[in-house]
């Protein structure tokens, strides 16, 4: 058996070496960022890997916008699957409006009063939700109907890229890269709602057998898979069910709350 080494932290290190530091460490949580650091290195350097990043929860309002972003821009991504909250606010922030830092135990009677949505400690105006839906229905109505008929998550979030502005939107950037973000639970959002609404009038049909398919020929046609797990839920599954074909993936990093007891 090998002894544990203590970490030391030394004057000047860098991030990489206090990674380094835990793991050789190599127990407990710090060995498994240790780990999980020379996995994100072999697939972010070697270019047999087709990599899919899996993103669960509200992370896009908590900050990590730019980093998913600027991971399209370099390539180093190459499918992202999501939930509708990540695409909505890429959208809210494309719009011009950011996200607040508040209170986690905030009334949110007065909130509502004062017209602030809120998601745990992170505050959003109502008025960036209205702006929204304005934009969808505008967005939408210019999708030429026939296509409108059968549409899957990646083609419809690819006609939202063309036609935003920011050059910092995840679906911006992966619209130009030519990079799909699968959205399967699209609906469980609040674009979701305005596709919803919109379609109550209006030619709009989300076909979700076209991104699965689109997710399946990616993986099995890869060299190599390897995958990002933040959070778990229906993206996570989304991404190994379509590995399943070729045996499952090569190589993963998961970063969750989920307990392992409950199936997480």
């Amino acid at each position: 058996m090998r002894r544990i080494k203590q970490m030391k932290v030394r004057a000047g290190m860098t991030a990489s070496d206090l990674a380094q530091e835990m793991g050789e460490a190599g127990v407990l949580g710090a060995g498994r960022f240790g780990a999980a650091v020379d996995i994100c290195s072999e697939l972010f350097s070697n270019r047999q890997y087709t990599n899919i990043l899996s993103l669960a929860g509200p992370l896009v309002p908590a900050g990590l916008r730019q980093i998913i972003r600027d991971l399209l821009q370099a390539e180093i991504l190459h499918a992202v699957v999501t939930t509708g909250a990540n695409v909505t606010h890429d959208l809210i922030e494309a719009l011009g409006y950011g996200h607040t830092v508040g209170e986690s135990t905030a009334d949110d009677l007065a909130l509502r009063r004062r017209r602030i949505g809120r998601i745990y400690d992170i505050y959003v105006s109502q008025r960036a939700y209205e702006r929204l839906e304005k934009e969808a229905y505008r967005i939408l109505a210019e999708i030429d109907e026939e296509k409108r008929k059968n549409m899957s998550t990646y083609e419809l979030l690819w006609e939202f890229g063309k036609r935003i502005r920011d050059s910092n939107s995840i679906i911006r950037t992966a619209q130009k890269r030519n990079i799909p973000v699968f959205c399967p639970g699209i609906y469980d959002s609040m674009l979701g709602m305005n596709m919803w609404t919109f379609s109550q009038t209006n030619t709009l049909m989300i076909n979700p057998f076209l991104d699965f398919s689109k997710l399946v020929d990616l993986s099995y046609e890869a060299n190599k898979v390897g995958v990002i797990i933040l959070g778990g839920g229906f993206p996570k599954h989304h991404v190994l069910a379509a590995n399943i074909l070729r045996g499952g993936v090569d190589a993963a990093v998961q970063i969750t709350f989920d307990r392992p007891e409950a199936g997480g």
